[in-house]
């Protein structure tokens, strides 16, 4: 029986794509899903570059909603968010990559075994991928992406960089 897929949401995939990492997504998952919202969230900005390197990264796949109708469940999501939930449910995913509070309380509710950017890089740094999740905030922080600083500092004492 394959694995359970890892269903990823616009931010993380952002994140990695702006450390030019999407590589850690498939060393550490194999393949992820991300639904049609998704993609085009991705997509909004920077559309030839981002469209290129997603045709680089075949193990991100873009996966329909058999029943569209149930992320309208999420109503107080967005859609990608939406999309990613519903997406999860229905592939019976094994992880919610999402960074988005208000989701990932959806997904603990649902019982979906969630992680965030900053999660993904602490399993890249404890897989051996990255020397450092300090220099990846810094370069997110750098480029513009929001993290909550106790989380920062959380994450960076379990990486043993704090």
């Amino acid at each position: 029986m394959p694995d359970k897929p890892v269903v990823l949401n616009n931010t993380p995939l952002v994140a990695l794509w702006t450390l030019g990492r999407l590589d850690l997504l498939r060393d550490l998952f194999g393949e992820v899903l991300i639904p049609a919202a998704v993609e085009a969230e991705f997509l909004a900005v920077e559309e030839a570059v981002r469209r290129e390197a997603l045709q680089r990264a075949p193990w991100i796949k873009r996966a329909t909603l058999s029943r569209p109708r149930r992320a309208l469940a999420y109503a107080e999501l967005d859609q990608g968010e939406a999309e990613v939930l519903a997406l999860s449910e229905e592939h019976d995913a094994r992880l919610v990559i999402i960074d988005e509070r208000k989701a990932r309380r959806f997904a603990e509710r649902m019982e979906i075994p969630r992680t965030g950017t900053l999660g993904v890089l602490l399993l890249a740094k404890e897989a051996g991928l990255i020397a450092s999740v300090s220099a990846c905030v810094r370069n997110l922080q750098e480029a513009g992406l929001f993290l909550a600083p106790g989380l920062v500092r959380r994450v960076l004492e379990i990486a043993g960089e704090g």
